[in-house]
């Protein structure tokens, strides 16, 4: 196994927002706590020692220990479960949405920099216990967004009427996936483990989120993964104070509002990800999960009769938190009320909108967590290694936009120079001298000067186009194989790790692909990781 790097800049696939984060850029300290390195982990543990609540830590513990009843798990999730009851033990949080087997292939590099990063903590402080948390969006209703993943340039997809939270969506209707799936598979060792995984997570669990806390649990449970669902009565009774503050007082909207145009300001390019409603809330009841909304003196439910007074809404609050449930904007709120967490891994879009929040956070008096961008990586077979040294291809030319990579390797591979430059120059340096004949008559001739050389270094242009399109022709084979590699590596002309689900990579490396990732993947080294497997 091989391991390259390269920075997020140079890829051409990451947000400025995310490219300076990175970089430590001095305009946005103001958005965040403290940068992820590993020494910038001792003040977070002694702010957020101070400002956890061991009773909060109690009543997480608790809530998994309902959570996980009937659920097989491994003797590191059992001792990571214990050690939550302790003040010296913290965790190390990334969330991700109930995705039909996961979806994307960046939900394994997620979870895997979570317990990476819990590993290196560990190291570097020891008396303190670390513990990694997928935090699964049970309360979701993005059906749309998740009901599918991509397998071999297919969408292999799970068609349901659907309303309200995903996590409490029956499975009924996944045997029709399952045999899809199954024949798209075909045989093999890998591929029947692939059908059993999926068959004992979808069809053996009669909710999304019981299947997904059960996939995720297959693969990551021996490394000690604890699985939260937010979706808890109890652990909504914690949140109900700053539901209070959202909803009366608006705190969160007044503050991410403010927070927007000093974002907006550093940069024209820094995109806002996500904008405050006024209320941050969704009320969820038989089967629906709608917006609160304020009418005047009374709290509508959006698409309902609903509605509330304000004592009404208080008593609803008080008697049933868990029916009320954070939007995107008061979700990371609500995980950093109940976790003693450190530290947050996410992707680019979801740490864009983190850096919205730290002023909401401040009001709130609860800690801000460390943001810790997650491990992007491109994974490269053997044979595909064998193509790229074949026709003398870097890995960085695969990154380049399908026009730029064609030019630049058919400019490179030709036996005719397609690079115009030197006649150029040429024809540059013999204008110089016209000007100079030009400036000593009449100044209107300056101009025909002008234009004359405009038009010759055009007519350069064209020709050289015309050439370079006449050896993209005659170079037709050499072509086609570099984009058809460049096809495998970047689906859909976008990362690897966006389009794939892990399915494809474990027909190819069976068991032996997270040990892998586990190996190749740091999280504390932020650079795009070029992973070539033998």
């Amino acid at each position: 196994m091989d391991i390259d790097c390269l920075p997020f800049k140079d890829t051409g696939y990451f947000s400025d927002l995310i490219c300076d984060y990175i970089e430590d850029k001095e305009g946005l300290r103001p958005f965040f706590n403290r940068y992820p390195n590993v020494g910038n982990f001792k003040d977070q543990l002694e702010e957020k020692s101070r400002n956890y609540p061991e009773e909060n830590r109690t009543v997480l513990f608790e809530a998994l220990q309902r959570q996980y009843e009937g659920v097989m798990i491994s003797q590191k999730t059992k001792d990571n479960l214990i050690q939550l009851k302790e003040p010296i033990t913290f965790t190390i949080t990334t969330g991700h949405q109930l995705n039909l087997f996961s979806g994307p292939l960046y939900f394994l590099y997620k979870i895997i920099s979570t317990i990476n990063l819990t590993i290196a903590l560990k190291k570097q402080y020891p008396r303190f216990n670390f513990v990694p948390v997928y935090w699964m969006a049970t309360e979701d209703h993005d059906f749309d967004e998740i009901n599918y993943f991509n397998f071999r340039n297919k969408k292999i997809q799970w068609n349901r009427d659907a309303s309200g939270p995903v996590g409490r969506f029956n499975t009924k209707g996944l045997e029709g996936i399952y045999d899809t799936f199954a024949n798209e598979l075909g045989g093999g060792t890998n591929a029947e483990e692939l059908k059993d995984l999926f068959k004992n997570a979808y069809l053996g669990h009669s909710t999304l989120a019981g299947a997904t806390r059960y996939l995720a649990n297959e693969l990551f449970g021996s490394q000690g993964l604890v699985i939260v669902d937010g979706d808890d009565k109890s652990l909504k009774k914690l949140l109900v104070p700053y539901v209070e503050k959202d909803i009366f007082d608006n705190v969160s909207f007044h503050k991410v509002t403010e927070t927007i145009p000093k974002l907006e300001k550093l940069s024209d390019s820094y995109r806002i990800q996500v904008n405050p409603r006024e209320i941050n809330y969704f009320y969820i009841k038989d089967g629906i999960r709608e917006r609160i909304v304020a009418v005047k003196d009374k709290f509508h439910i959006k698409s309902t009769d609903i509605k509330f007074s304000k004592e009404g809404l208080l008593q609803e609050l008080e008697a049933y938190p868990e029916r009320f449930s954070p939007n995107v904007i008061a979700r990371p709120l609500y995980q950093e009320i109940i976790l003693p967490n450190l530290c947050y891994i996410g992707g680019g879009g979801e740490l864009a909108y983190w850096l919205e929040l730290k002023a909401s956070f401040d009001a709130m008096g609860v800690t801000f967590p460390i943001l810790l961008p997650r491990n992007s990586a491109i994974v490269i077979t053997e044979k595909q290694r064998q193509k790229l040294d074949k026709m003398n291809l870097s890995v960085a030319d695969l990154f380049l936009k399908r026009n730029h990579f064609i030019n630049k390797k058919i400019r490179k591979i030709s036996n005719i120079d397609i690079d115009f430059s030197p006649q150029k120059k040429f024809l540059k340096d013999q204008f110089k001298s016209m000007y100079d004949i030009a400036s000593k008559t009449d100044a209107s001739f300056l101009g025909a000067v002008k234009a004359q050389e405009v038009k010759q270094l055009k007519g350069l242009d064209v020709l050289e186009n015309r050439l370079l399109k006449a050896q993209k022709r005659k170079l037709k084979d050499h072509v086609e194989r570099m984009t058809q590699l460049q096809d495998e590596l970047f689906p859909g002309q976008s990362l690897q790790e966006r389009n794939l689900n892990f399915s494809e990579l474990y027909l190819e490396f069976g068991q032996r692909l997270i040990p892998m990732l586990f190996k190749a993947l740091d999280p504390l080294k932020l650079e795009f990781v070029i992973l070539i497997a033998e």
